[in-house]
């Protein structure tokens, strides 16, 4: 039976003393329905308001455009990337995952914002920096190595400098609203459903592999992998910095050669790859990953929620 502090309305908590990432969620007055809950409603988040959010945008877009073609095919050219808005409304609309997150965390598990970024809680922005310069060293260097010697051919689109200024913006956003959604949100959930952490990061891995749509086998692997690293890096590491350091470089990089090698709109229409090239993608996130716990190790950054019972005794 519940308390008084279960009502709605009710002021955020602390989650349970010395538990990782993934039961930060979870209160021991609560059951598993809670859980089921809030996937449900994460998922009704992602299903209509990141939609609505790109509709809105998009159309902007087109009434400011000078509405010179129809709404729909400004809308399928947009979403396929040929345009620097299509991207940046794509993007934005994706970051409103990340208040979803927010308030399900607030006012269903009644846990306040800082504890959806780590154990710490809060964001370590400094492991995060870090992550991010051995991330783009490594993932730069494994495109390279599996290039086998094949040079880079590049050319230099009109306004590529919008296209980069916008790519620089919004993909981090994208990048962390993605991680708070399946690493942060998704996993703390399945969490409440009485799933150890091990699962719950293969759970969460599973669906944001599912939810890339149209992809082959090996696609499906490549993402499947990235996930699953990332949600590995939030158990070692207690938090999601990890995860989003990696995203972002690997987005960003993505993003930004592809505006050089032909356009953006060919990394948004990836819908297959090769076993060789899923070999050494999943290589290169198995490498960050190694690197980036690595450096969350020599920062002695926390894995579990702060000792509460030794805290009071201080």
């Amino acid at each position: 039976m519940g308390t008084s502090r279960d009502l709605a309305g009710a002021g955020p908590a602390d989650p349970e003393s010395r538990v990782d990432y993934s039961q930060v969620l979870r209160s021991p007055d609560q059951g598993p329905a809670l859980g089921v809950v809030g996937i449900a409603g994460a998922l009704a988040g992602y299903a209509l308001i990141v939609p609505v959010v790109l509709q809105l945008l998009l159309g902007a877009g087109w009434l400011v455009s000078g509405r010179t073609v129809t709404f729909a095919a400004y809308q399928a050219s947009a979403t396929s990337y040929e345009t620097v808005w299509g991207l940046v409304s794509t993007h934005l609309a994706l970051a409103c995952l990340i208040p979803v997150v927010l308030v399900l965390a607030r006012y269903l598990h009644r846990r306040a914002p800082r504890w959806m970024c780590s154990v710490q809680p809060g964001m370590r922005w400094r492991f995060l920096l870090l992550v991010v310069l051995v991330a783009a060293v490594v993932l730069n260097l494994t495109q390279v190595l599996a290039r086998g010697g094949e040079p880079y051919h590049f050319s230099v689109p009109s306004m590529w400098w919008l296209w980069i200024l916008a790519i620089l913006v919004t993909s981090p956003l994208q990048a962390a609203a993605e991680e708070f959604f399946f690493r942060g949100y998704l996993m703390g959930a399945l969490g409440c459903l009485g799933l150890n952490k091990w699962l719950a990061a293969l759970g969460s891995a599973l669906v944001f592999a599912l939810f890339h749509g149209t992809q082959n086998v090996w696609l499906f692997v490549d993402r499947f992998a990235f996930g699953l690293a990332a949600g590995l890096l939030v158990i070692l590491t207690g938090g999601l910095e990890a995860g989003i350091a990696a995203h972002t470089v690997n987005n960003l990089f993505a993003f930004g050669y592809a505006v050089f090698q032909g356009g953006a709109s060919q990394a948004r229409g990836v819908t297959s790859m090769g076993m060789a090239d899923a070999a050494w993608d999943v290589g290169g996130f198995v490498c960050v990953a190694v690197a980036a716990w690595s450096v969350g190790r020599g920062m002695k950054v926390a894995r579990r929620t702060p000792d509460r019972t030794a805290q009071a005794f201080r």
